[in-house]
């Protein structure tokens, strides 16, 4: 990771969904990167974590609303915006108006006002969710068939075409990356497809069992919460002459089956036992990629990723069973 920004002014940061899962680790790592001071942190709710909610500022935002952003850019001169607020694919099926109108018209929002105020730098992600049944699969390519069918994969192509639009009409510097599924240790199972990889964890440790809502065999594309905190860094702090792309950089660092999954946790908790029962988001998981090629991301800004299935299960067990000892699981 690059050691200072390339933005000409000091970071004046906000992150929209601070409370979400990557919010929730992305905002402290800001914060010491920047300054506690330099990082406002906002959610639609006040943050149950101590750390999150008094280690800077925050503030209630409603995306959807722009007057409720602009009076918070305002109040702290925000020149940086990291754009997380978003309902995931999973509960986008259950409300797909509801990801309409936070996905979509927030973005908007967002890229209005960072057009108005000049801000320097706005990163919005996209997903995996992006691609749809008629993507190649296997090593999915960074220029592809883009038909997904959830809300919330419709509002993710629709969001990097926005962005696009955004940087090519309005020269707003708007940056993003397709993320895979992301592991946390830190955050609970937000509702999207591929949390089953991170609710295993927590089941395993408290109870030894666990009931897949995906077939064993379903392969998908993941990352561990440490390289996708350093990607998002990484983006946005590289200069703007190295990228050839901007909102839609794939984004990638391993895959596996609950299976494999499964494998490896038995290496540590052989008693684990894993019963599968597919549920609706078997549908959605059929449609989206079992790996992806990133090789953009790795020419254009220098991705690597640090951590490999092996890797993230032994630190995530770890960190899970610390808490889990401590009674704070």
């Amino acid at each position: 990771m690059s050691q200072t920004p390339t933005t000409a002014r000091s970071p004046r940061i906000l992150v929209t969904g601070s409370v979400g899962q990557i919010g929730s680790e992305l905002t402290p790592a800001l914060r010491l990167r920047y300054g506690s001071q330099n990082v406002v942190a906002a959610g639609h709710r006040t943050p149950p974590s101590p750390a999150l909610r008094d280690a800077g500022p925050f503030e209630i935002i409603d995306c959807s609303h722009k007057n409720s952003l602009e009076a918070v850019v305002d109040k702290y001169d925000i020149n940086t915006i990291y754009h997380l607020a978003a309902i995931l694919s999973a509960a986008g099926e259950k409300n797909p108006q509801a990801a309409w109108d936070v996905n979509i018209n927030g973005l908007y929002n967002v890229l209005e006002v960072a057009r108005e105020r000049k801000l320097d730098r706005v990163f919005c992600p996209s997903s995996i969710a992006a691609f749809g049944p008629q993507t190649p699969r296997d090593n999915t390519p960074q220029e592809t068939v883009l038909r997904p069918r959830t809300m919330y994969g419709v509002t993710k192509v629709a969001g990097e075409l926005l962005c696009d639009y955004y940087f090519q009409r309005f020269g707003v510097d708007v940056r993003g990356v397709r993320y895979p599924g992301i592991i946390s240790s830190e955050t609970a199972p937000g509702g999207g497809t591929t949390d089953y990889a991170v609710h295993i964890f927590y089941e395993a440790i408290k109870f030894k069992r666990y009931n897949c809502f995906l077939r064993e065999d379903s392969v998908l594309p993941m990352m561990y919460m440490p390289d996708c905190i350093k990607a998002t860094i990484d983006l946005m702090e590289a200069d703007v002459s190295c990228l050839t792309r901007h909102s839609d950089y794939n984004l990638a660092a391993f895959s596996f089956s609950p299976t494999e999954l499964v494998a490896e946790i038995h290496k540590h908790l052989p008693e684990l036992a894993c019963t599968y029962n597919p549920d609706f988001r078997q549908k959605i998981a059929d449609s989206w990629p079992r790996s992806i090629d990133d090789s953009a991301a790795r020419r254009d800004w220098g991705w690597r990723p640090d951590y490999d299935l092996a890797g993230m299960v032994k630190d995530m067990l770890d960190k899970l069973g610390q808490r889990h000892a401590l009674g704070k699981l």
